[in-house]
């Protein structure tokens, strides 16, 4: 009798739901906090831990309903689909954020960002100015790169946590 395999696919859906539903409370939470256009390196760790937190945590369920075995392509499927569906939630939050709650929000992020060169006296102010109009002008361009590093990380997850968890079936 066949038994039925788990699908790599509905582990990425739903463990890709909770991650990007854990993004975005953490992503409001920074923002009642007014500390979303924040630039601190410990919010992008926090983000990177809940993210191999829970893909680990799918690979090792999708394990578990494999009866036990893992290989590293389908632990790759996971941690990839995970960070693809992650990425898209976070992608429509950020549009919501940018467009509808806070349209300052670039303005804001890219004074954080080229703030410290103007007064250190690294950069004019024509510069800073110029500079900050063509980010703004261009910043749906981090779109599709914000989906293409939350893909590759997701990747690099799911090869670390595949190498800890594979088992593969036995041959006989």
């Amino acid at each position: 009798m066949e038994e039925n395999q788990p699908k790599t696919g509905k582990f990425s859906l739903n463990y890709g739901l909770i991650l990007g539903g854990i993004s975005v409370i953490f992503g409001i939470m920074l923002y009642t906090q007014d500390m979303h256009t924040s630039q601190s390196p410990a919010l992008m760790i926090i983000g990177v831990v809940l993210a191999a937190v829970i893909t680990f945590i799918g690979i090792s369920n999708f394990r578990k309903a494999n009866e036990g075995f893992l290989t590293l392509s389908q632990a790759l499927k996971i941690g990839a689909g995970i960070a693809l569906i992650s990425a898209i939630i976070a992608i429509i939050y950020n549009l919501v954020l940018v467009n509808v709650i806070d349209p300052d929000t670039p303005s804001k992020i890219m004074d954080a960002r080229l703030g410290p060169a103007l007064e250190s006296g690294e950069i004019t102010q024509e510069q800073f100015d110029v500079q900050k109009e063509q980010s703004i002008k261009f910043w749906w361009m981090g779109y599709p790169f914000l989906l293409i590093l939350n893909i590759l990380i997701g990747l690099v997850l799911g090869l670390v946590s595949g190498l800890i968890l594979k088992k593969a079936k036995p041959a006989y």
